[in-house]
Formats: C-alpha cells, sequence, structure tokens
C-alpha cells in the first residue's frame, strides 16, 4: 500500500468540518500521494475553502529564497492568497474572521532553519489566539524520522529568529505534526489542535522508501540528496561560498574560484572519505555581471540513513576556512526576515558568537563542536508528542 499523507486521509474520511469555512496554509508542494496538489484536491471534493495563506517561496514554491511575498489571487482556485511572509507572519484577527477551520499542509525538509515549520507555530498560535480550530494535516520527514540521528545545536533563546524560533535541534527528526501538538503544549497556546496522521510510514523510513516522485518544497531543494545535506551545507550561505543555488546543484555543492581544489580534496578524503564522495564540478553561476564559471566540488552522501550533515557540513566550512584563511569570508544573508542579513551563521547555529568557535585549532574545534551538537535531553523532551513508530 502506497504511503498515506494526511491530505489523503482526510479525503478519504471525509470529516465534519468538510462544509465548515476553511483558511488553509500551504503551497504547491502540498500534494495528494498521486501528485494532485492539495487545495485543488480539497476543492475539488467540496471542501469549502475561502481563503488561502502563503508561506516562504510563495503559492508556487518558486519565490527566491527570503524574498517578500505578496497578497495575492490564485489560479488554481481563484481564491484569494494572504501571504505570511509579507509585512507579517502570523494572519490577524480580520484576516480569519470568516473562518471557521484553519488548515495547514505543507512539506518540510526537516531542518530547524526551514521557515515553513515556524509559519505553522504562528499559525497555531493565531487559532490559540482566535478561537479558532486548527488541523494539521501531517506529513513524514524525508530526512526520516530516528530520533537517534537528531543533531543540535539546540536553540539559545537568545537567537530566536524566523529561522529557529524555539528551542529544537537544527535536525529534529520529527514531523511538523509531532512538533504542533509540542509547541501547542510547550508554549501554552492550547489551541484547539488536530493532528490528521500519516498512514503506512515508519519513523526509519527516508524519502527513498516513499515510493513517490520527489517535489521540490522550494526553488534550491532539487532532490532528496540535497535535503540530505542542506542541514550541514545551509551554513555556507553565511559566508563568500557558494551552494550553487539557481543551479541543478544547489545543496549538492559548493564552490568559489579561490578554491584549492587539490588541497579540499586531500583533507576531505582523509577526514570525510567513510560519509562523503567528492568530484570536482565548475558550475556557471549568475550575478548581476552575468554567468561566471565558479569552481567547486560536487559532493554525494554515502549512507543516508547514518548521516550526521551539520557534523559533516561544519567540518566541511572549518576545512575550507583553514585551508583559506586570506580568501574565506563571513557574510551577511539578507532576507525578508532580518534585512541586514547580519549574524546570520549565529542564527542558523542557534547559538551566539559561532564565528569565534571556528577561529579554534582544528582539534579543540572538533572537541568544541562535538559536544555543542549533542541533544541527549531531547528525545526524553519530544518523545511523549511522538506520533508513529
Amino acid at each position: 500500500m502506497p504511503i498515506q499523507f494526511g491530505i489523503d486521509i482526510v479525503l478519504k474520511n471525509k470529516p465534519d468540518w468538510k462544509s465548515k469555512r476553511i483558511g488553509m496554509l500551504t503551497n504547491n508542494a502540498a500534494k495528494t500521494n498521486t501528485g494532485i496538489i492539495s487545495r485543488v484536491a480539497l476543492k475539488n471534493e467540496g471542501f469549502q475553502l475561502v481563503k488561502l495563506f502563503s508561506p516562504e517561496h510563495g503559492m508556487d514554491a518558486k519565490g527566491t529564497d527570503g524574498a517578500f511575498m505578496k497578497d495575492g489571487i490564485d489560479e488554481k482556485t481563484g481564491l484569494p492568497i494572504v501571504s505570511l511572509y509579507g509585512d507579517k507572519f502570523m494572519p490577524t484577527n480580520a484576516e480569519l474572521a470568516d473562518i471557521d477551520i484553519m488548515l495547514f499542509d505543507i512539506p518540510d525538509a526537516g531542518t530547524r532553519f526551514y521557515t515553513y515549520l515556524w509559519s505553522m507555530t504562528y499559525w497555531i498560535e493565531a487559532a490559540a489566539k482566535y478561537n479558532k480550530q486548527v488541523v494539521i494535516l501531517d506529513r513524514p520527514n524525508p530526512l526520516g524520522g530516528s530520533i537517534n540521528m537528531s543533531e543540535g545545536p539546540m536553540l539559545d533563546a537568545e537567537m530566536s529568529s524566523f529561522i529557529g524560533r524555539f528551542n529544537i535541534p537544527v535536525k529534529h527528526q520529527c514531523t511538523l505534526g509531532e512538533l504542533a501538538n509540542y509547541f501547542n503544549k510547550t508554549q501554552s497556546w492550547n489551541a484547539q489542535l488536530t493532528v490528521i496522521k500519516t498512514e503506512v510510514w515508519h519513523r526509519e523510513d527516508l524519502f527513498f522508501k516513499w515510493n513517490i516522485r520527489w517535489t521540490n518544497p522550494s526553488p534550491a531543494l532539487q532532490n532528496i540528496e540535497a535535503a540530505l545535506m542542506y542541514p550541514g551545507l545551509c551554513f555556507f550561505e553565511a559566508t563568500n561560498v557558494s551552494v550553487g543555488r539557481g543551479t541543478k546543484s544547489a545543496f549538492e555543492w559548493i564552490g568559489a574560484n579561490w578554491f584549492n581544489q587539490p588541497a579540499i580534496n586531500m583533507v576531505c578524503q582523509n577526514i570525510l572519505k567513510e560519509d562523503i564522495v567528492i568530484e570536482n564540478l565548475t558550475l556557471p553561476l549568475t550575478n548581476k555581471e552575468g554567468s561566471i564559471d565558479t569552481k567547486g566540488i560536487h559532493i554525494k552522501v554515502i549512507e543516508p540513513q547514518n548521516y550526521n550533515a551539520v557534523l559533516n557540513g561544519l567540518l566541511l566550512l572549518k576545512i575550507i576556512k583553514d585551508i583559506h584563511p586570506k580568501e574565506f569570508k563571513w557574510m551577511p544573508y539578507p532576507t525578508n526576515a532580518n534585512p541586514s542579513g547580519t549574524n546570520h551563521l549565529s542564527l542558523l547555529l542557534g547559538i551566539p558568537n559561532a564565528e569565534a568557535i571556528f577561529e579554534l585549532p582544528l582539534q579543540h574545534w572538533l572537541q568544541k563542536i562535538t559536544m555543542i551538537l549533542r541533544v541527549e535531553d531531547w528525545r526524553n523532551a519530544i518523545e511523549p508528542y511522538l506520533l508513529y513508530a
């Protein structure tokens, strides 16, 4: 039997709220297991959708990373779209006045700094604030659900932002439905929350075992291989090293024309040979001046089931910084949520003064990072909220 997402279960069971006025936070990446866009499938089955809300990247899930998203009209349903990645992250009382049910269906990438999770938390908080019923159509985590594969750092409250609002690991190994229940309780929102569970999924199953086609949750995550490395390679966005956005190899590649490829290859072969395979690859990167061929390395994970993406990504970052002390630079990363783009590495990692750690000698750095990435308390904290075996 194929995997059944929350949307598939709802369509099959036809809940009693089907005829109530529904507002839905979603995008084009949210589909049934047969590939029909969720909101279209609901409308076709007579669910009374009256308004749509969109996250970062917009309703089409193609908007530029971090770009301001406008309100609009949905070309697939004709319904109005309220952007929750524009002037605000939370819907207003007025925008919810004509809605009885707040429905959520967006696929996740399994990483704390992936913003769909935090849009969901504002959605649930609004439901509690304005006394609405909220329903989460759950989906599996493409990185699997083995809590033993969680990786920190945990989030320092001082570093709370829209790429890390509350204290969970960078690689959390949960579904959004599980995190919905967790935050609803731990933040004391006590919203009228229902999670419609996925069926035919086991925690150890990564996307490879779902037997469906990949749908890009956002423009740069174009396959499961990119999603696997995203929790670690995203830290390069705080530097002058490219992650290949705008190419077919985004988050499977890192590069800069000052790369000393032989040196990088040699060090990676010695330190990371059991985790990744790398090969030299030149990519055309587009900027204001046009397309520039850029040297870099293409990365492939050897054992996805056991891949420590955060540790390996940070180790790659440390290696490249140490090999290129003059060329490497920390850089701002402006977004709608952080217009100045400052402090980006600390916001991603969730710890203050993150750049300073990379000044340590490699051996001391490794000891420090190993300690920071520990998440011993996470299993105990999340265990009561896990929905799947």
